[in-house]
C-alpha cells in the first residue's frame, strides 16, 4: 500500500482516482482554464493539468483540516491554487462545500521550505484518491513557502 511519504507509488487502493473535474462546476472550470491560458504561457492541456492539481491540493488540505500537516504545493501547482483562490466568491463556496464552511486562508512566507513537505503533500493527495500528476510536483525542492504546521495554504 502506498503512503503519503512515497508519491511515486501512491495510488488509491480502491477504484479509479478522482478528478477535480468531478467537483468543479463546468462553467467555473472553463473560466479558470481561460484565466490560466490568459495569464500564463499554457495551452489548454497544461492549464487543465495545473488547475486539476490545484484543486486536488486544496481539497486534500481541506480534508485534513486540524491535522497541522504543513502541506505545501509545488511552484506549478501553486499557480493553479492561486487561480482558484483569487476568484474569492467561488473559493468561499468551495470552502463552504468542502471545508465545513471554514475558510482555508492563504498565509505565504517569503522563504521557500526545503523540508520534503511538497512531496509528502503529493503522496497524501494520491493516498486520498485524487489523480496525481507527478511531473507537476517535480520542483519540490524550491517550493512550499506557506506557513508551516497549520491548515492554511
Amino acid at each position: 500500500m502506498a503512503t503519503a511519504a512515497d508519491p511515486l507509488t501512491a495510488v488509491p487502493t480502491t477504484g479509479p482516482a478522482r478528478s477535480a473535474r468531478e467537483v468543479v462546476p463546468a462553467a467555473l472550470w472553463e473560466k479558470q482554464l481561460a484565466l490560466l491560458t490568459r495569464d500564463y504561457p499554457y495551452d489548454s492541456v497544461m492549464a487543465a493539468r495545473v488547475l486539476g492539481q490545484g484543486y486536488a491540493y486544496l481539497l486534500t488540505s481541506m480534508a485534513h483540516r486540524g491535522e497541522a500537516l504543513g502541506l505545501a504545493p509545488s511552484t506549478l501547482v501553486d499557480i493553479g491554487v492561486h487561480t482558484i483562490i483569487l476568484d474569492t466568491v467561488a473559493y468561499a463556496e468551495l470552502c463552504e462545500r468542502h471545508n465545513s464552511g471554514h475558510f482555508l486562508h492563504h498565509v505565504p512566507k517569503v522563504e521557500f521550505k526545503d523540508d520534503g513537505s511538497v512531496m509528502r503533500t503529493a503522496g497524501l493527495i494520491a493516498a486520498d484518491g485524487w489523480e496525481l500528476d507527478l511531473p507537476l510536483w517535480a520542483d519540490a525542492a524550491k517550493c512550499g513557502p506557506c506557513h508551516p504546521g497549520n491548515d492554511s495554504h
